[in-house]
């Protein structure tokens, strides 16, 4: 009998895109123009913490990715729009063809602009070969903040990342000047999980970016003070922000550390509680 994601493997390949602008309009944050190609779409808008900020919701509609898949993202927040964009569920991606699967995301942020960029969780599967990139262009006085939650292998029922690849390229870049660049490489081997100079023996990596104007060392310290669980972390202070990284074991460890950053952001900020997405708790 063939495995269960080989039914997924030897069937269509896909070619998806999304390419979604925001604007404000009339003190509403509005998507105006919204175009996707299978597998990917976005959910109609919705504000569940009034008009001045967007929530949506984007969807891949075949349950995974495989080898030779391509997906790529366009998003583009004009002038003082707000917008917070996360996944409907888990993205996984599954073991290869002999294909590499890729993900392209890029992200344009014009003057005064606020994004919060919280896609759920996305899992490596065993022998995956898979390639990211990320693209930021900040605009004046405009604001980023993102995450990752990268689970390697399907450690719930005991694998590991020993076959395969991963690689993430991302670019964080403010008129024409680089804020954050950040290669990361993960070839599938037993040496690199264990490694502590790889994934130290955790299944799971995460990384959360903040970038605007620089931050107060009462902001930093608060930060590491919010972390309470058995993982590893660090906290480190950037010219125009800062950035959490995660290495340990536990999806629910890492996601409630970042949140309660994210919620320590906004009201600092914002003077806005977090507003938990309601597909995070389906």
């Amino acid at each position: 009998m063939l495995p269960s994601n080989s039914i997924k493997e030897n069937s269509h390949i896909w070619h998806g895109k999304l390419n979604l602008i925001y604007a404000k309009r009339q003190n509403k944050t509005q998507l105006i123009h919204a175009h996707h190609q299978a597998p990917l779409n976005i959910q109609r808008p919705f504000y569940p913490e009034g008009e001045e900020i967007c929530h949506s919701v984007a969807l891949h509609t075949a349950g995974g990715v495989v080898g030779g898949d391509k997906l790529s993202y366009d998003v583009h927040l004009q002038d003082n729009s707000q917008a917070l964009i996360t996944t409907a569920a888990a993205s996984k991606i599954y073991r290869s063809n002999g294909y590499q699967a890729k993900q392209d995301i890029k992200i344009k942020l014009d003057s005064n602009s606020y994004l919060e960029w919280l896609p759920q969780e996305t899992i490596i599967f065993n022998d995956a070969e898979y390639s990211q990139k990320l693209r930021v262009e900040v605009g004046e006085n405009a604001t980023f903040m993102g995450w990752e939650i990268t689970r390697f292998g399907r450690s719930a029922r005991g694998e590991k990342f020993t076959a395969g690849e991963f690689r993430s390229y991302t670019e964080i870049w403010h008129l024409g000047k680089p804020l954050w660049i950040d290669r990361q490489w993960v070839p599938g081997c037993e040496e690199v999980f264990h490694s502590h100079h790889g994934l130290g023996g955790n299944a799971i990596a995460g990384t959360l970016i903040w970038l605007k104007n620089p931050v107060s060392s009462e902001i930093i310290t608060q930060v590491r003070n919010l972390w309470q669980g058995k993982g590893e972390v660090g906290v480190t202070r950037l010219e125009h922000g800062f950035l959490c990284r995660y290495r340990g074991s536990g999806s629910s460890e890492v996601r409630n550390w970042f949140t309660d950053v994210w919620q320590l952001l906004r009201m600092s900020y914002l003077h806005r509680v977090a507003c938990i997405p309601r597909v995070w708790q389906i």
